[in-house]
Order: structure tokens, then sequence, then C-alpha cells
């Protein structure tokens, strides 16, 4: 529970996501919870009906002005993500919830069965298996760590799961599963170190279940680096693990394509592409300069896209970028576009069915709609988030950058230095030029 002395009067956000105090060099948050702008626990509880009908028109309008109070921060982005219809009653939701922990629960006993370390409380940092799914028994290889260490599978472990199952030839899915576990182990050792949450065990191994599991039921995209940084929060924000689950499931649908890869492209190849051709339009200058120097390809925007700025801001503003994007680009239909990795999509029992209006849609979804973007697949705002990051240092870019390491550099300066809200600003306004552009023949 958060203290309840704080007010919404200005206090920095990451006073709510407390820092080991060894670690000096982490960017401090320019954002401040500010009251009459952020969402507060009193207007969000405002918003609904009796029944628990929600009002998201004012929630939406709140939040793209000043973010949301951390004391409510997990409840007001399971509606942001799409994990309920606001037209949906407090009934309505509480049995979605049942259903999808039960769900859940399924999904993770049957990880269990397969390997015994899920739900044990233990992070493989190790591998498992070989490339052909025979079990590694090196006792160099899977030792026990000192206390307070990674935490490595043991033989004992390995073998937990019964002798006679240890025998049985693998399916290649289990395989290329079980392969996966020890990079999310070390990946999960790696997320939000210098947070105190994490000196907590058990929010390790809940992380590290919550990212096995999912690479268990998304068999397409798996586990790939980079989704522990967009599982963290969640753990963070929502208690019941089954619920941090359902946030990261419903987040993964808007991102999975950036992480499923081929021998041919990259998943995140669209996003940068796009990124080319919005910066072409709104600064052919700078895209030409670019190209020059063999950028072309906008690969040195690569991180900002597939972790979403984690690595540019501090923890409490990085949440409020997010949330920002998510009120912006808000459309209550927008989930069931969405390709299924396998989990069910089924919407609000009992919901009223209201039709959609342009009044609940999100700012940056509005212009879309009067502009007659495509419906089936408009550019998400995180592209005009990066390309108003490139107009930001263009000037910079331009008279200093000599190659391709010199603009890598110049980005990198933005660590700590960005402003999350200006950042969302620079993009609405580039996403209006851009759009007027496009039009014109």
């Amino acid at each position: 529970m958060l203290p309840s002395m704080w007010k919404d009067s200005g206090i920095p956000a990451d006073d709510f996501y407390q820092v080991r105090p060894e670690c000096k060099d982490v960017p401090k948050t320019k954002f401040k919870i500010r009251n009459g702008k952020t969402l507060s626990a009193r207007r969000w509880r405002a918003a609904f009906t009796p029944e628990g009908y929600l009002e998201m028109a004012t929630v939406l309008g709140r939040i793209q002005r000043g973010g949301i109070h951390p004391s409510i921060r997990g409840e007001v982005w399971e509606f942001l993500l799409g994990c309920y219809d606001p037209r949906s009653s407090f009934d309505d939701r509480e049995l979605i919830r049942q259903k999808r922990r039960i769900q859940y629960m399924r999904w993770k006993q049957e990880c269990k069965e397969m390997d015994a370390h899920v739900g044990s409380g233990i992070i493989v940092t190790a591998p498992l298996v070989t490339e052909d799914g025979q079990p590694i028994t090196d006792p160099l290889v899977l030792q026990q760590s000192a206390p307070g260490q990674a935490i490595h599978a043991t033989p004992s472990n390995s073998d937990a799961a019964g002798p006679a199952k240890s025998q049985l030839p693998l399916e290649k899915p289990v395989i290329d599963w079980k392969l996966t576990l020890h990079q999310i182990g070390l990946d999960v050792l790696r997320t939000d170190r210098t947070l105190v949450f994490y000196e907590s065990k058990e929010n390790l191994s809940k992380l590290w279940d919550i990212l096995a599991v999912y690479a268990w039921i998304d068999k397409d995209v798996g586990y790939c680096q980079g989704m522990s940084d967009l599982c963290s929060p969640m753990i963070i924000l929502l208690d019941d693990e089954a619920d941090a689950f359902w946030a990261f499931e419903r987040l993964m649908r808007r991102l999975r394509g950036n992480f499923r890869c081929t021998e041919r492209s990259v998943g995140v190849e669209n996003q940068l592409q796009s990124l080319a051709s919005i910066t072409q339009v709104v600064d052919p200058k700078l895209h030409q300069h670019l190209d020059a120097l063999g950028g072309g390809d906008y690969l040195f925007a690569f991180r900002m896209f597939m972790v979403l700025f984690r690595r540019e801001l501090s923890f409490g503003d990085s949440l409020y970028l997010w949330e920002m994007m998510w009120a912006l680009e808000y459309d209550p239909d927008i989930f069931s576009m969405y390709e299924e990795p396998g989990v069910s999509t089924e919407k609000a029992e009992g919901s009223k069915g209201k039709g959609k209006s342009t009044r609940q849609l999100g700012k940056f979804e509005r212009e879309n709609v009067k502009n007659g973007a495509k419906s089936d697949g408009p550019l998400p705002i995180s592209v005009f988030l990066v390309a108003s990051v490139l107009k930001d240092k263009s000037a910079k870019l331009m008279t200093e950058a000599r190659g391709i390491d010199d603009v890598i550099k110049i980005l990198n300066d933005i660590t700590g230095n960005l402003d999350a809200k200006k950042a969302c600003s620079g993009a609405m306004k580039l996403h209006k030029k851009y759009l007027k552009k496009a039009k014109k023949p």
C-alpha cells in the first residue's frame, strides 16, 4: 500500500518506486503528481456509475494532461491496455478476472509439468537441455550458486519432475521452450535491478514465471530479449501474478510483431520503415543526411521501439510516457484487431453494447479517424514519438554527425534528459503535420 500522507501536490513519481541507495547514477524523474491535472484516485472512482460502467472520455482527458497517480496506476492500466471493456459492469469484470486467473493457473501448471522449476521460486540461469532435447547434467553447468546470487538449476531440481517423464523424448515445441528458460532467467536478474522491489526473490520469481508461461502459450514469438523490461512494471503495479500476466499479454498484442523475427527480416522492421517514411516527409533534409551516413534503415532507433524508451527514461517517467501513449491512441474496439497468440479475447459479459463515438477515442486516434487513416493498420504513436526525438535533435545530427556512431552517441545523450510530456506533444504535432502532408499528391 502507498502511504496515505502523499497528496497530489507536485511529488516526484520516483518517490513511489524506491531505488536502492547504492545506485547513484539512476535518471531522476521529470514527472510530478499535480493536483487538478494528474488522474487521482478520487477522480477515477467518480468516473464509474453505480453499476460499474466507466466514463472513459473524462479519464482519457485527465491522463493526457497529467498522467495517472501511482496509487491507482495498475487498475487504470488494465483498461488502457484493453483487459476490460469500459462498458462492462463491476460484476462482469469480476467474473472475467476470475476466469482469467483460473486460465493462467492452468497454463502455469502445464508448464510446471514440463519443467518443475516453474512455480518453484527457482530462477533458471543455466541451460537445461541441449538443442536436440537431451538433459544437461554437467555439474559445472548445473551448480547451485551462493545465496544472494543468480540461482541455477541443479541435477536434483532438474529431476524433480520425475524420472519417468525425464526419459521420454521431448517434442520440438517443448525443447524450444526449455531452451529459452535460462535466457529468461539471465534477463530477469538484469531487469530494473536498481529498484528495491526486485531485492525480493519472490518478485524476481514472479517475473520469471510469467515470462516462462507467456513463452509457452505464444509459440510464434516465444521469449525475446526486451520482454522482461515490458513485463516488469506489470509485476510492480498489480499484486496478483495472474492479473500482471494478463496486462503483459495485452501489451504484447500491440508489440509482439516487434519480436517476431525470421531469417529475412527483423520484427521491428515495419516500424523502422515507417519512421523513415515519416522523417522523409516532415524533415527531408535530415532523412537525406542520415541516409548518406548509411543510416537509411534507421536501425539506430531499434532499442527505442523494442522497450518503449525504458532505457532513455527513469522508471517513473517511462510509466508516465506509456500511459500517455495508450491514452492518446485509445480505441475500445482495437484490441480485437490484433493477431491472437492462442488466448481468449472474450468481451465483457453484459456489456452495454453502446456504439463507439469519437469522444471515446484518444486524441491521437481521433486525428486518424478525422483524416481517414486506414482503420486496419494506422501507424502507432510510438513511431511519431521516435520521429519527434529525431526532429528535436535534428540540428545537432545535421551539424555534428559524420557517421552512424555519431548518430548513436547523440541519441544516447538523451538518456535521463528526455521529457516524456514534451515528447508526446512533439509526437502529436508531427502526426498532424504528417497526415496533412501525406494527403497532398
